[in-house]
This record gives structure tokens, sequence and C-alpha cells, in this order.
């Protein structure tokens, strides 16, 4: 980095985190889909103005690096500031899906049904 920041940040992202480097959580991945909860919970403490940020891009189902891409912020940042969210149960986290290998028997049949179109 060099002395000035870009696009007129304001705050540094380390004290976005409260000095934290590391996510209290290690299940976030680039692709896990983070979305706001519906209704936002009445007992937790009012959000950061960062926390407000995510909470407003993500009313409809991101990406982790999407999100990161959005904020201007490092991954390692944003997981660490979505954990705070998850623990006072303002998102919810969606692990990406497992894929599996299609079945071959079901590939032929479908390439021999696009071959006779």
């Amino acid at each position: 980095m060099g002395g000035s920041d870009s696009a007129g940040r304001l705050v540094r992202p380390f004290t976005l985190t409260g000095g934290r480097t590391r996510p209290s959580r290690a299940d976030f991945t680039l692709i896990t889909t983070v979305t706001a909860a519906d209704p936002q919970p009445e007992t937790a403490a009012r959000p950061q103005p960062e926390h407000t940020r995510i909470l407003r891009l993500c009313a409809r189902p991101m990406a982790v690096a999407e999100l990161a891409a959005r904020l201007d912020l490092p991954v390692s940042v944003v997981v660490i500031m979505l954990c705070d969210l998850l623990e006072t149960g303002r998102i919810t986290v969606r692990p990406p899906r497992s894929v599996t290998t299609p079945d071959p028997d079901l590939l032929q049949k479908v390439r021999e049904g696009l071959g006779r179109l």
C-alpha cells in the first residue's frame, strides 16, 4: 500500500475487524452464499456502518467474493465481518453445493437424443 488509500477510503481494514486477523469460523469460502436475515433480530446491538453496508448488499443472496469486490475490501476482512454478523443472527449462510459427477449413461442418452434433432 502506498501513502494514500484508493477512492478515499477513510477507515483502514484492520480497524473494521477490531484488529483481528483471523475469522472465528473456518467454513467461509469464496463461493459461500450470504443473505441478510429477514427480519433482523431485535435483540442484537445496532450494527456498525460497515456491517450495515454488508446487510444492504446481502438483501439478495451474494457470494463472499462478490461481496468483497463490491465493498472494495480484502476477502479476509469481509469474512471476519461476516462472522460477526452470523454470530448475531443478522445473516444466513449457505455453503456451496457439492458437485457430483453426472451419470455417463444419461449423458450418452442426451447426446444421442440431440443427434436425432
